[in-house]
């Protein structure tokens, strides 16, 4: 903070008009769905960082670990034995209605038991300045590649902070990645082919897969360049020839990945992909199916998955939560719709949620109606005094709320990028903080304590930026 003082607030200014320009020239974008139309945009960021402190960033790292843990052991049991059902601790009829359930992957059991092998859990931190676990993607989630990007932006804008601080990379996320994705390839493959299948161009995220397989060395590919042989293996089409692939990392939704099994009208997958990875012949991440967790109704239950796999206490808590399926948190919620936040059960992106004190009167009635019809695909949540951080926008620096994605990645052992993606809401008082509706990033900092010269007592600057933090949310 005594270093952006220093600076005033041209200064800022000019070091954002730069940091704007460099994101255009090197062609950070992500994709804007309008009206039918793609629109490709340069990727939103504000130059001032998110700073946690690392003592407080140990505890959440082990919490994301846990809770992926209680998850991935959670999907295992639905394919396969549904003993959480049968002991009464998940109701069965969730899992009947549930829109991401796959028939087709029951009786399977991956490597390691571990379906979800990328998930990007979304943190708040609440009034009490705890972080809460806002929601769990499971299916393809998305966005570390900004985290990457921002990092490498950060650092060109605040060298000096760099050589001052001990900030944690998060650089070491794609040698992760490549190591988790090697751990699932099928058994007596020693240096197994990677791939990556994109949906194509036009696809929102493109630009984050097309990052990643260059960073690891993977190739890009999309359905038409794979095949399955007779052998039931997967082949990607080279100009030498056939050649063998043994993981993929797919972002193309379950729906689409294999025709055969799925969606005939796909021309996104690969016919028979689903029989490769049943035989064993190639891993899938995230594996086909892993989205039944990724359910906003399920995940009310998260906690008590970690009891009762675990034996353990959760370390990072749920945000309170109503289930419109059950009649009396259903009446509470339509008696309470201008106090609460609804959101549909499925979901992604901010879209579908009604804010209820910021809706109009046609809004909650319609969102009442909404509720009433279909009671399975709605939940509620209180509205949270989420955090805020400083952000530098045309009135100067000031409050903007924020949200945080740590990346968590599970295969043979479990790797928590250091930080992950803050996303930041750059209009004043919003909570809506995803890109595609007007939000921002910010890179995020885990700081660790910098020793003091001479024997005096250390004093961790990320202490002094947590209160910082409270006070910019004290101001907003």
């Amino acid at each position: 903070m005594s270093r952006l003082d220093a600076l005033g607030l041209d200064e800022l200014r000019e070091r954002q008009r730069a940091t704007d320009l460099e994101i255009l020239t090197m062609g950070i974008t992500f994709t804007v769905y309008s009206d039918g139309e793609n629109i490709d945009r340069a990727w939103p960021f504000d130059i001032v960082p998110r700073l946690i402190a690392g003592s407080e960033w140990e505890r959440v790292e082990i919490g994301l670990k846990q809770r992926l843990r209680a998850l991935n052991m959670f999907i295992d049991d639905l394919y396969n034995d549904r003993r959480i059902i049968a002991d009464g601790v998940f109701p069965a009829g969730l899992l009947e209605d549930s829109e991401n359930y796959r028939p087709e992957c029951e009786g399977i059991s991956p490597k390691f038991g571990v379906w979800a092998h990328i998930s990007g859990s979304d943190l708040v931190r609440g009034g009490d300045g705890e972080f809460y676990v806002l929601e769990d993607n499971l299916r393809v989630p998305s966005g570390v590649s900004y985290v990457i990007e921002n990092r490498g932006v950060a650092k060109r804008v605040f060298p000096e902070l760099f050589e001052r601080q001990r900030v944690r990379p998060v650089d070491a996320y794609t040698d992760e990645l490549n190591k988790m994705l090697a751990s699932i390839a099928p058994d007596g493959r020693s240096r197994p082919q990677i791939a990556v299948l994109t949906p194509g161009i036009f696809n929102s995220a493109y630009f984050e897969h097309s990052f990643l397989a260059q960073r690891m060395g993977a190739a890009l590919v999309e359905g038409a360049d794979l095949t399955v042989g007779d052998d039931d293996c997967v082949y990607m089409r080279t100009i030498h020839g056939l050649e063998r692939v043994d993981v993929i990392y797919r972002r193309i939704d379950d729906l689409f990945i294999d025709p055969e099994v799925f969606r005939e009208d796909s021309m996104l997958g690969v016919p028979g992909l689903m029989r490769s990875w049943k035989a064993g012949n190639v891993g899938i991440a995230n594996a086909p199916g892993a989205g039944v967790a990724d359910d906003k109704c399920v995940y009310a239950w998260v906690p008590d998955m970690v009891r009762y796999y675990l034996g353990e206490e959760p370390l990072i808590k749920n945000v309170p939560t109503y289930r419109c399926m059950y009649d009396d948190e259903r009446e509470y919620v339509l008696a309470h719709l201008d106090e609460l936040v609804m959101k549909p059960a499925n979901e992604s992106g901010g879209y579908g949620i009604v804010i209820g004190d910021r809706a109009s009167p046609d809004e909650l009635a319609h969102v009442r109606g909404a509720i009433e019809a279909d009671p399975r695909n709605w939940v509620a949540q209180p509205i949270l005094q989420l955090s805020t951080a400083p952000t530098l926008v045309d009135e100067g620096l000031e409050p903007r709320h924020l949200d945080l994605r740590p990346f968590v990645l599970t295969g043979a052992n479990s790797y928590v990028t250091a930080g992950g993606l803050t996303r930041v809401a750059l209009t004043k008082g919003s909570l809506i903080v995803n890109s595609s509706q007007g939000g921002g990033s910010k890179d995020t900092w885990i700081v660790d304590a910098v020793p003091a010269p001479d024997g005096a007592p250390s004093q961790s600057q990320s202490q002094s930026q947590s209160q910082s933090e409270s006070q910019s949310q004290g101001a907003s």
